[in-house]
């Protein structure tokens, strides 16, 4: 026969032996659950010289999700247009989009960060009042806004246009005017530079010699 310590060793043996099941079966063996995405955001647009905060959480195979700390690595895919710091802080730094990236395990994703100017007083475009031959081919122009802060050179971000097509064309990304080919008299058009709502203007004239 089996003493009570005996037995009271047993049942406690057989006890933790349960309690040890149970914990392998609620918990997968212990195993933690696999990361298997992540989500980056947000999707922000921020002034020139302003930040925004990024985060990323993490979802699980198990379906789970967690926001992911210290341990995400960031990076701008524009760093001239935005900044991001090692705790994913982004700065803008002048005017356009970038994507920022942040990195976790073996995931990763992104998302759109836009910086614009804020208060825009005015728009100089130049040169100012040029004058081309057509056969010279082109004008780059260029757009500077002043803002209650100083000046910002917008040539890659604004929109470009020109009201005489027969006088030429521009390259509405970048301000670069081409001449147009056999005209028979002079033409005049207005070369606009828009960023934020606000227009800067200025005339072209295009001569046949």
């Amino acid at each position: 026969m089996l003493s009570s310590n005996k037995k009271l060793q047993l049942v406690a043996a057989f006890a933790t032996l349960l309690l040890f099941a149970l914990g392998l079966g609620c918990n997968g063996f212990f195993v933690d659950p696999t990361l298997t995405g992540i989500t980056v955001g947000p999707a922000a647009t921020i002034q020139v010289a302003g930040t925004v905060q990024m985060s990323a959480v993490g979802t699980y195979n198990d379906g789970t999700t967690k926001t992911l700390g210290s341990g995400v690595q960031w990076s701008s895919g524009t760093p001239s247009v935005a900044t991001v710091s090692s705790g994913g802080v982004v700065t803008g730094v002048t005017t356009g989009t970038s994507s920022i990236t942040g990195s976790f395990q073996t995931q990763s994703n992104s998302a759109t960060v836009t910086v614009q100017l804020a208060n825009i007083l005015k728009i100089t475009v130049t040169p100012m009042n040029a004058s081309i031959v057509q056969s010279s081919g082109s004008e780059q122009f260029m757009a500077t806004a002043t803002t209650s802060s100083g000046t910002q050179d917008i040539t890659n971000s604004a929109a470009w246009s020109s009201s005489n097509s027969a006088a030429g064309s521009i390259d509405p990304a970048t301000g670069l005017f081409t001449a147009g080919t056999g005209l028979t008299s002079n033409q005049t058009t207005t070369i606009s530079a828009t960023e934020d709502g606000v227009t800067g203007q200025t005339n072209l004239t295009v001569t046949t010699q």
